[in-house]
């Protein structure tokens, strides 16, 4: 099966940039595309426990809506452990959905992916 890897580095002082991960991840899922999620850097705020609940914008769901579709249609959220030391957040600090990996994972993901977008 192709696969895709999204990178989201943006943070949630950012909200235009949170959504088309989310967006073009559960579109590729439903064009029977494997798609993750990577968050890096200031990106794992969005995954944060409750961040995603604050994020509105226009006409669009708010994003933990956004968020549920994409992982109720088979998206894998990944949350760079390294980053979670640099600004001090624990693994209990995040949506269940998220999982907490080394930065060699994305190293292996870049190499496996067919296609590789940064947020």
């Amino acid at each position: 099966m192709p696969a895709l890897l999204y990178v989201q580095t943006s943070g949630i002082d950012t909200p235009e940039r949170l959504y088309s991960p989310f967006i073009l991840a559960q579109t590729a899922k439903a064009m029977g595309i494997d798609a993750i999620i990577y968050f890096l850097g200031m990106g794992i705020t969005v995954v944060k426990k409750g961040n995603a609940e604050k994020i509105k914008m226009g006409q669009f769901p708010g994003l933990k809506e956004v968020m549920d579709q994409a992982v109720k249609a088979g998206v894998k959220l990944m949350v760079c452990e390294q980053s979670c030391q640099l600004i001090s957040l624990a693994k209990g600090d995040f949506v269940p959905e998220a999982e907490i990996v080394g930065a060699a994972t994305l190293n292996d993901l870049v190499l496996e992916a067919d296609g590789t977008m940064w947020f």
